[in-house]
């Protein structure tokens, strides 16, 4: 099950030429893949890495909110690897990969996914 998540844009998101700045792109992923956690257990997951392809520009449009795509493509024992896509105009301006490492922060080491964890994020498991 792919997870859908709508964005909206700012209006200190773009430059002067109306080029939405990456950093922001970045961060709308980053609200979709919290949105993805539907308030469950797993808080403890930080980035380990980030892969992304800009393949259009980003435009700020007033009242276009945006949807974020993302599903899992694999589960590791200490990690989620996730596929996100921003859409705007019904073309993928923007692909991410991104790999979360579930973490504990008393030990400062990762650790394995929990049973729960393991069932939340298989639900987004792509086939």
């Amino acid at each position: 099950m792919r997870h859908e998540h709508r964005v909206q844009l700012r209006w200190s998101d773009p430059d002067m030429l109306g080029h939405v700045n990456h950093a922001r792109a970045l961060a709308l992923f980053e609200d979709a893949r919290l949105a993805m956690t539907d308030g469950r257990p797993g808080g403890g997951l930080i980035l380990a890495r980030l892969e992304v392809d800009y393949l259009r520009q980003l435009y700020y449009r007033v009242n276009e909110p945006l949807t974020v795509t993302s599903w899992v493509t694999r589960l590791g024992t200490k990690s989620v690897t996730v596929r996100q896509e921003l859409v705007q105009d019904d073309e993928v301006a923007l692909r991410a990969d991104v790999v979360l490492v579930v973490f504990d922060y008393e030990t400062n080491t990762s650790r394995p996914l929990t049973d729960e964890e393991r069932a939340h994020w298989s639900a987004s498991l792509a086939d």
